[in-house]
């Protein structure tokens, strides 16, 4: 029996059978490539993707007339393409929005392990790189297990072909990224916490006493937040370089340039699937949900527990 959800997106899309295919001539010549720009919210979700890796991007992001999404190169240059009804189709048909951001990850790591360089088109093995380096990426994003591998589990044949490996090879891809992000975040939370401190140039006598202080202030950070009294990062999504923890105390904390500074209390409701809160006299109320998303009052994803 077909998938109901599958047969929808296929039908609906008519999509090529090689999603995440890689190309080197995708673009006509006369296309006006450099005259088209990414939607906003798509620039940065590639961006979030790139800021996960550390890595500066060496391609563009293009919206282009094509049935999926694709890696490709054209007059030496590297490109995203995709199309954005395909992406909303996707994340209408799985119910999350980590659908597309799966599948951008995966055409992006088409061009950071250098498939898109080969010029000899897609194969087996380079799609289980990329579908690895997707669930690797969801995973450092917040994403679940299955919310990494939704997309592809849609998507995917289950059988092997020339280009592309069968599902089940896919999933496991996705589930191997996804573990060693898993188990590098569980091992940064539980480990202990390298010397933050620069080398510090040298300076003038009244330059020296600055940099003295500032570096009493991190040495006193360190000191008062133990590795060993961390439960959980906390990621707000309108402060991604802030750091906030959550303590083994329950206690929200901030780390700032004059220490910890406590700011809320993680607390317990009644409520299954808002196992728990933030009580806070500095912000509005965020509630956690039993899959660690933090979510204001008005069911706004605010950011995640990592």
């Amino acid at each position: 029996m077909i998938n109901i959800k599958k047969l929808a997106v296929m039908t609906g899309l008519v999509l090529a059978p090689v999603l995440g295919q890689v190309a080197t001539a995708a673009i006509p010549a006369d296309a006006p490539v450099t005259d088209v720009t990414a939607p906003a919210d798509t620039r940065d979700i590639v961006q979030e993707i790139i800021n996960v890796v550390g890595l500066k991007p060496r391609f563009e992001l293009r919206p282009a007339d094509i049935d999926n999404a694709a890696a490709v190169v054209y007059n030496g240059k590297r490109y995203i393409l995709y199309s954005d009804r395909f992406l909303s189709s996707i994340n209408n048909a799985v119910h999350t929005d980590w659908g597309g951001v799966s599948i951008l990850a995966h055409e992006i790591g088409h061009h950071l392990n250098g498939h898109t360089l080969s010029r000899s088109g897609s194969n087996p093995e380079d799609e289980l790189e990329a579908d690895e380096f997707s669930g690797f990426v969801l995973r450092k994003m917040g994403a679940s297990m299955a919310e990494a591998q939704a997309a592809i589990d849609l998507l995917s044949e289950e059988e092997n072909s020339r280009t592309h490996p069968g599902k089940r090879y896919r999933l496991a891809a996705i589930s191997k990224g996804w573990k060693s992000a898993n188990d590098q975040l569980l091992a940064s939370a539980q480990g202990p916490q390298p010397d933050q401190r620069a080398i510090v140039p040298s300076t003038r006598p009244a330059e020296r006493q600055v940099a003295s202080a500032q570096q009493q202030r991190s040495a006193t950070q360190r000191v008062s937040m133990d590795s060993r009294s961390v439960l959980t990062r906390v990621n707000f999504t309108k402060a991604p370089r802030e750091q906030f923890y959550v303590t083994t105390r329950l206690n929200l904390v901030h780390m700032t340039e004059d220490g910890v500074r406590v700011i809320g209390k993680l607390a317990k409701t009644n409520n299954p699937d808002y196992p728990y809160y933030f009580q806070s006299k500095m912000m509005d109320t965020i509630f956690v949900t039993d899959e660690g998303y933090l979510v204001n009052k008005r069911g706004q994803r605010v950011g995640h527990l990592s």
